[in-house]
C-alpha cells in the first residue's frame, strides 16, 4: 500500500501538481510534511527550464527534428 501511495504522489509531481494540492490529496496536515517526504522529487528549476525550451521548440517546429517519425519513401 505504501508503494502504491508513493506512486500516486511521484506521480501527481511529475504532472506538474503543486504542493498544498499534493498535500490535501494526503491527508497531510501541513504542506511542510508532503515537502518532507516528496520534496526530493519536485523539479528543480533547471528541469522546468529544460522542459520549458523543449515546450517552445516543438511548438515551433511542429514535431520536426531527428527525433520525428518521418513518413514512408512511396
Amino acid at each position: 500500500m505504501h508503494d502504491l501511495r508513493h506512486f500516486f504522489t511521484s506521480s501527481l509531481i511529475a504532472a506538474g501538481c503543486d504542493i498544498v494540492t499534493i498535500q490535501h490529496a494526503l491527508g497531510h496536515a501541513s504542506a511542510t510534511t508532503t515537502l518532507n517526504t516528496y520534496g526530493h522529487l519536485m523539479p528543480s528549476a533547471e528541469d522546468r527550464t529544460r522542459q520549458a525550451a523543449q515546450t517552445m521548440i516543438m511548438r515551433i517546429y511542429g514535431g520536426c527534428g531527428p527525433d520525428a517519425d518521418l513518413p514512408a519513401a512511396a
